[in-house]
């Protein structure tokens, strides 16, 4: 998407001209000999067998500079874990599964409860949590770079755009955004465009000029599963458990981050990945529960900066948003046409009925209890509650690294006495 325009606050950095892949990862591995870069993989084991990860496996066995590849495997059986370990095998970097279901890790998260520290629920959240933390333990890497496993058009460009704005100690940047236009032969990113994006613009609408509205407006997929930042901010920010995951981590770094210090980088031309059912009559599935779960996120982190929410103002946010929602599937049916793309308007219209669902349901959820599930605590309260947590976790970690369970435990010796 050829195009130079800077808009808000944050800084956009754009794919121009001709690829420059070679020339950006020689940079990389010049950059990584001070600045070390982890790649964290939140995966789930059915990803193994899905059509996206086997590709990306493959782009990752040909980038030099990363210093660690953690994987935090969910979902996953015994047997599974001891597969997952020997599919990651093939990778040349130093790669660490994280066996989110193992007893020992369970046993850690245990611990870390007893200790009143809120460690989330199972979920994208708390397995890329724990997948800081063992970074933040090893003390191998000054960078962490994260993207999902279920990405069918993956190419080592993605990541290497993603790190280079933060290991560049030019650029001096702590925070990268990736974004992308998801687009085949219609356009996807539903829940952006239809629901975060009106949403945000409607709640700009309704409490006036805001910082934290205008920060997430700034963002052209706020949405996006990809990030890189400094491991400082895997420190001090705070991760939701929930499907707000995303916007929770933008809200944390509003407050962690000077603004010159974040950035967005164009990843590329075509992205593909995992389409989510809307699933309109299951609130706890689908984009339906993203919905419900990004709106709560929103209210909750707008309601600490101190915007005060009524019963009346959640109404007529409500109303309000169906206007620009509908403004908004105009707009996106121009843009199909002139592209000759397929675009179905009923579909657009159902997505925004079911998304105007999830707002009442969220809307409901959030006057009746404001602060909600609490988010995971940051990894400087647990150190400071848990002192010995790292050596822990990396301990836990690397035992189920070592561990085999087809190999049998040797026959003690029969005593004589």
């Amino acid at each position: 998407m050829a195009d130079f325009y800077q808009s808000g606050s944050i800084a956009t950095l754009h794919r121009l001209g001709r690829p420059n892949l070679e020339l950006l990862e020689q940079e990389l591995v010049e950059h990584a000999k001070t600045c070390p870069i982890a790649l964290v993989l939140p995966c789930l084991y059915s990803e193994l067998e899905g059509p996206a990860l086997d590709g990306i496996v493959e782009h990752l066995k040909k980038i030099p500079y990363l210093s660690e590849i953690v994987v935090a495997l969910g979902h996953a059986s015994a047997l599974e874990f001891r597969r997952a370990k020997d599919y990651f095998k093939v990778l040349p970097q130093d790669v660490r599964l994280i066996w989110i279901e193992g007893p020992r890790i369970q046993e850690t998260l245990n611990l870390l409860v007893s200790q009143d520290i809120d460690v989330g629920r199972p979920g994208k959240g708390q397995s890329c949590w724990i997948a800081f933390g063992y970074v933040l333990a090893m003390r191998r890497s000054k960078v962490i770079a994260l993207h999902d496993c279920d990405v069918v058009t993956y190419d080592r460009e993605y990541l290497a755009r993603l790190c280079y704005p933060i290991a560049n100690p030019n650029l001096r940047y702590d925070f990268c955004k990736g974004y992308y236009a998801r687009v085949t032969d219609r356009l996807h990113g539903r829940a952006t465009r239809l629901l975060i994006t009106p949403m945000i613009r409607t709640l700009q609408r309704l409490v006036g000029p805001n910082p934290l509205l205008s920060f997430l407006d700034g963002f052209r997929y706020p949405l996006a599963g990809e990030f890189a930042m400094l491991t400082d901010l895997a420190w001090t920010n705070r991760i939701p458990g929930d499907w707000g995951f995303e916007i929770g981590v933008l809200a944390e770094v509003y407050r962690n981050c000077a603004l010159r210090r974040v950035c967005q980088a164009d990843l590329s031309d075509q992205y593909e990945h995992k389409h989510q059912d809307l699933s309109a009559d299951n609130p706890e599935a689908g984009l339906y529960k993203m919905c419900v779960d990004v709106s709560k996120s929103l209210f909750r982190n707008l309601a600490s900066e101190g915007v005060i929410f009524t019963d009346g103002m959640l109404k007529t946010l409500r109303a309000t948003y169906l206007q620009i929602a509908q403004e908004a599937i105009k707009k996106y049916e121009d843009d199909a046409a002139i592209n000759s793309l397929r675009f179905d308007r009923h579909e657009e219209r159902m997505a925004v009925e079911a998304f105007l669902k999830g707002i009442k349901l969220a809307s409901e959820s959030f006057l009746e209890d404001p602060l909600g599930v609490p988010m995971i605590s940051n990894w400087a309260r647990v150190t400071a509650a848990v002192p010995d947590i790292f050596n822990r976790l990396v301990r836990a970690v690397e035992a189920d690294q070592a561990w085999d369970p087809k190999r049998k435990p040797r026959k003690q010796p029969t005593s004589t006495l």
